[in-house]
């Protein structure tokens, strides 16, 4: 909606970026907002459309576009362009949760289906819903919202990732008395652990914890289900189990297997760690700072480095070391930027694809998800930093070489193509690469065994909960499952879907009806 003739006047214009150089030096936000009036006429860009596919989130060619959440687009545009920051908010809460979350580290698939993107830059939504959201929260519109009626029914949900959080926000406004296990000391799941904190402060995490406990969420962290807590134990406590516990198994490299060589890891454990490192404050600040820490550091033995790097809890550190990550998505990204910010001596990424188009091909039309190059603030920050793009692609590892301790010294790659849908390794185009830090970035293979095999629940082929298509009631009654847990890795965006959807379920179980949308 917005200015009907907005799209001809405006140009998109991002939230500003700060220089790659400078921002390196922390692990801060580096985005900076427009100005109220620049933020006005980016609404102002939003047409008239007949048909909005921003908020279609349909399938096309095998790939979702569109907001899956079916956010209200062009009804929030408008009312950002017209200074209406609390009826922006009005509308933009309807469909989402956590725009906090999304405005900040959603791949934006509103965007992608933008009908001003057939012909034109598409309208800055992402960057919008984060101003709307914002603003709420800067103007004091979000306030806890307590029910006012509470029925009698207990929900236990596992897991405080996107799903998980969703599913409980919901179940807990409709009046159920929700408590929420996760494992880790602070809720979040991958949000917390898995995405950096220069992506995603996690102040904004606290933040919503702290509204949501207000609200009547009871959050119980530090504790294992399937550990220190039974699934027994459990069903007799609560109405209603809900696994929202990831897809965290991670894929592995047959040429480097992380518990038989030092200084392999998988990319979750190494951010996990980092973050931690910045949490309780024994990193304080970027590049500079680490590469004079490594300096400094007191000289120790080559066995004495692999303790401090090993996943039993010490430091997995980067500073003057080569770093190769394997994997060249969202992931492999985050590991670069954080590397870097370590002060990695080199960062090399790999992909065993080859490299995209950098514009669309006539057989990927708007509004499919656009299968073209993206860059993104990792990559630029190793291009600022060594001068070249980090990815190599259509190249993986073929073998590693270690020194005499079990540490990795080195890593051999060889090109690949595919042929009839198989790997093929193009022979004579193997190079080695120093290498002191491999990381795993590859993506996952489903969730991790032991919650699954706690509450005996049935699993698909692909190592995630069997439910029915479109439902989340598990095999075993009363339990039911979210999220990458019954999806498989997938987008913040579809976990918070999930979390909504699965408590609509979960209502209807618990109230023989729901009250849900």
């Amino acid at each position: 909606m917005g200015k009907p003739t907005g799209f001809l006047e405006y140009k998109r214009e991002d939230n500003k970026d700060i220089d790659p150089q400078k921002r390196i030096e922390n692990y801060e936000w580096f985005h900076e907002p427009l100005k109220e009036e620049e933020r006005r006429e980016q609404g102002a860009r939003c047409m008239n459309c007949g048909v909005p596919l921003c908020q279609s989130g349909m399938k096309l060619s095998g790939m979702y576009t569109g907001c899956p959440l079916h956010n209200l687009i062009p009804e929030w545009n408008d009312e950002v362009y017209h200074s209406h920051p609390a009826y922006a908010f009005s509308r933009l809460q309807k469909t989402n949760n956590f725009p906090e979350f999304t405005g900040r580290v959603c791949p934006a698939l509103c965007e992608k289906a933008c009908v001003e993107g057939e012909n034109d830059d598409p309208v800055t939504i992402r960057d919008n819903e984060l101003y709307v959201i914002e603003t709420a929260f800067e103007k004091g519109y979000i306030k806890p919202r307590i029910p006012e009626n509470r029925s009698s029914k207990k929900v236990a949900v596992i897991g405080a990732g996107p799903a998980g959080l969703a599913c409980a926000d919901r179940l807990n406004r409709r009046g159920h008395n929700v408590t929420v296990y996760e494992r880790e000391p602070q809720i979040g799941g991958l949000l917390m652990y898995g995405i950096p904190n220069m992506k995603l402060p996690k102040e904004v995490i606290i933040r919503r914890k702290k509204l949501m406990e207000e609200e009547g969420v009871v959050f119980k962290t530090g504790v294992n289900v399937g550990v220190d807590i039974t699934a027994d134990e459990l069903k007799k406590q609560y109405d209603a189990i809900v696994l929202c516990c990831g897809a965290k198994k991670p894929r592995s490299l047959p040429a480097a297997d992380p518990a038989k060589i030092g200084g392999v890891y998988y990319a979750v454990d190494y951010l996990s760690q980092a973050t931690r490192d910045l949490l309780s404050g024994a990193v304080t600040g970027g590049r500079s700072e680490a590469l004079e820490f490594s300096k400094k550091k007191k000289k120790t033995s080559a066995k004495e480095e692999e303790k401090q790097l090993s996943p039993d809890g010490a430091k997995m550190f980067a500073a003057g070391k080569n770093v190769i990550i394997v994997g060249g998505g969202d992931t492999g990204n985050d590991c670069t930027a954080t590397s870097i910010r370590q002060g990695a001596k080199s960062v090399i990424q790999l992909e065993m694809m080859p490299c995209p188009p950098s514009e669309r091909a006539e057989s990927n039309p708007w509004p499919e998800w656009p299968k073209t190059l993206k860059t993104d603030y990792g990559q630029e920050e190793a291009i600022a930093l060594f001068g070249h793009d980090p990815r190599i692609y259509e190249t993986t590892v073929k073998s590693v070489e270690t020194k005499k301790d079990g540490l990795i010294k080195s890593v051999t790659t060889v090109k690949v193509r595919f042929e009839n849908r198989k790997m093929v390794e193009v022979e004579g185009s193997e190079k080695t690469y120093p290498c002191d830090i491999l990381l795993i970035a590859a993506g996952f293979v489903g969730c991790e065994d032991y919650t699954a095999e706690a509450f005996n629940i049935k699993r698909t082929q692909r190592n995630v909960a069997e439910t029915a298509e479109g439902k989340y009631a598990t095999s075993v009654p009363g339990v039911f499952a979210a999220g990458d847990m019954r999806r498989g890795q997938s987008l913040v965006v579809w976990g918070i879907v999930e979390g909504r959807s699965a408590a609509r379920e979960v209502d209807e179980y618990l109230m023989g009806y729901s009250g849900l949308a």
